[in-house]
Parts: structure tokens; C-alpha cells; sequence
């Protein structure tokens, strides 16, 4: 019964987290970042600002939020230490989770610190930004193992998982390498937008264009690669109901893309699409702990068979 709410409360802190990381994206694309100014946790030198602006309140509340999702991880980990015997997986998922979430909260800092908010066009904003969409990952990784696990499924043991280990790794570099690029991409067109998709395709591949616009040319082809790729993981691997969720997911996210460049980011569309590409990532978390927990038993991965012939 102990285990049954934890489970529940580590499942009620994932999509805790998913609507502060939507928030995060609102602050960012509504050009709010720079709500409090430069002050931290402060918010313009004030602990409750007096007749703030609709930037300072959309600011505060993501730290506010930012703040009880915090916490909310924090209690996962200690209840996990209680409840979990030594060793045990959610013990060190939850606990890596804590990690993830601190570190979380000090990228977070140190963009408003260092004023990377905002109209900030430098190279060290978007290198910020890949750092904090990686972290983000893997905080949701984290969370997302300690509630498939403390559901009550096993975790995949330590040991040689074959072919399946290195596709499950090229998968999740490739969906990093894909939201870091989408990450930029976002960035690029909060702080460059452009009103048609050819004027927008003209700037991507200007030599005299800031180096956001010109990586904004590469993420639809990394998008098509690697969706191609999880599409083929997901038919490999065949562990029900994830494969079908994962394929039927990543196609819904391509047209969401297409729908991107056809009317040139809107902020809501923009919140879909960082959307899907969470609940992808998700996925293909409980794909792989799925399938790799089977590798134990007899649940062979399909793999088209070649005959050898001898002579």
C-alpha cells in the first residue's frame, strides 16, 4: 500500500514537472525572462514585487512553480530512501532526479544572472540552452523511472543486453542531439522571427545572418532522421503498448513541425511541440527499461534473420 502512493505521488511529480518545463518555454518565447531583471530569487530586488508588469508575474510564477516542483523532488527522494531498501533502483533514480532538479534550478539562475534572458542574442545563451534542454532530459528520465519502477516493474539488471543496449543509446543521443537543436531553433525564432517561410529560408542560409538563424536550417533534417530512426527502434523492438505510442507520437510531432514552419512558430504551437517532444522522450524511457527488462527473460527482439549458407 506504502509503495501504491508512492507511486502515485512520483507519477503526480512527473507531470508536476512537464507543466513547469511548458511554463519555462512560455517565459522564454513570451520574451518574459527578464520579468524580475537581473535579481536572484529575489524578483527585482522585491520578495513580492509591488504593481509588477505582466512579464514580472509571468516570471514570478515560474519561479514559484520552479520552486514547489523542487520540492515535490526533493520529497520523492527522501521517501524513496524510507520506503526503498538499500540499492534499490527507485532509491537511485529518484535520488539522481534530486540531482538533475538542483542542477536545474542553478541553470535557471545563471541565465537571469548573466542576463541571458530576454532580447540576448550571444552564443552563450544558446549554449545555456542546450545545457539546460540536456538537464531537463534527464531530470525527466530520472522521474519517469522511479514511477515505472515503483509501479511495481522491474528494472533491467546489470549485464550484457546486446544489440538492443547500443539502439537504445544511439536513440536517446539522437533525441538529445534533436532537442538541443529544437531548443536553438526555438530560440532563433523568438529572437529573429521572420512573416513568410520563404523570407525565413533566405536568412537560414545567408552567410551574413547571426548564427541562430543559420541553425535553424539543420533541425528539420536532424527531426526526419532521428524520428525515422525511433520509428525503426519502435518496430524492432515490438514491446506493446510503447512501440505503437512511440511511432504514432513521432508522426504526430512531424506534422506539428510542419505546422511550425507553415505559421511560423506561434507561441501555442510552440508549447505543443515541446510538449510531444517530452512525452516522447518519455516514452522511449518505458520502451527501453520495457525491452530491457524482457532481454532477461524470452522476449527476443525482432530482427530479420539471414541464412548462411555452407558450402
Amino acid at each position: 500500500m506504502q509503495r501504491s502512493r508512492f507511486a502515485t505521488f512520483a507519477w503526480l511529480v512527473l507531470l508536476l514537472n512537464l507543466a513547469v518545463i511548458l511554463w519555462g518555454a512560455y517565459v522564454r518565447a513570451s520574451g518574459s525572462g527578464a520579468g524580475c531583471g537581473s535579481h536572484w530569487p529575489l524578483c527585482n530586488g522585491e520578495v513580492i514585487p509591488r504593481s509588477p508588469s505582466l512579464e514580472t508575474l509571468v516570471e514570478l510564477t515560474h519561479r514559484v512553480s520552479s520552486g514547489i516542483a523542487l520540492v515535490a523532488v526533493l520529497c520523492l527522494a527522501i521517501w524513496a530512501i524510507i520506503r526503498f531498501p538499500r540499492h534499490h533502483a527507485v532509491r537511485w533514480s529518484a535520488s539522481l532526479a534530486l540531482l538533475f532538479m538542483l542542477s536545474e534550478a542553478a541553470i535557471g539562475a545563471g541565465l537571469v544572472l548573466l542576463e541571458l534572458v530576454a532580447e540576448n542574442t550571444s552564443v552563450a545563451r544558446a549554449l545555456f540552452i542546450s545545457i539546460h534542454l540536456v538537464n531537463t532530459f534527464l531530470l525527466l528520465a530520472m522521474l519517469t523511472l522511479s514511477a515505472w519502477w515503483s509501479s511495481g516493474h522491474e528494472p533491467p539488471r546489470r549485464g550484457d543486453h546486446g544489440v538492443k543496449a547500443w539502439l537504445f543509446a544511439v536513440a536517446f543521443a539522437g533525441m538529445l542531439i534533436l532537442g538541443v537543436s529544437g531548443a536553438v531553433t526555438a530560440l532563433g525564432g523568438t529572437l529573429f522571427p521572420v512573416s513568410t517561410l520563404a523570407e525565413g529560408l533566405r536568412e537560414d542560409l545567408s552567410r551574413t545572418s547571426h548564427v541562430l538563424i543559420r541553425l535553424r536550417f539543420f533541425h528539420p533534417w536532424i527531426a526526419v532522421t532521428v524520428s525515422a530512426y525511433l520509428v525503426i527502434i519502435a518496430w524492432l523492438v515490438r514491446s506493446k503498448p510503447f512501440s505503437i505510442w512511440l511511432s504514432g507520437l513521432v508522426v504526430t510531432q512531424l506534422a506539428a513541425g510542419l505546422m511550425n514552419l507553415a505559421l511560423h512558430a506561434p507561441i501555442w504551437l510552440q508549447l505543443v511541440h515541446l510538449l510531444l517532444s517530452d512525452v516522447i522522450w518519455i516514452v522511449l524511457v518505458l520502451l527501453a527499461s520495457s525491452s530491457l527488462t524482457q532481454a532477461e527473460g524470452h522476449a527476443p527482439m525482432i530482427i530479420p534473420a539471414q541464412t548462411y549458407a555452407s558450402h
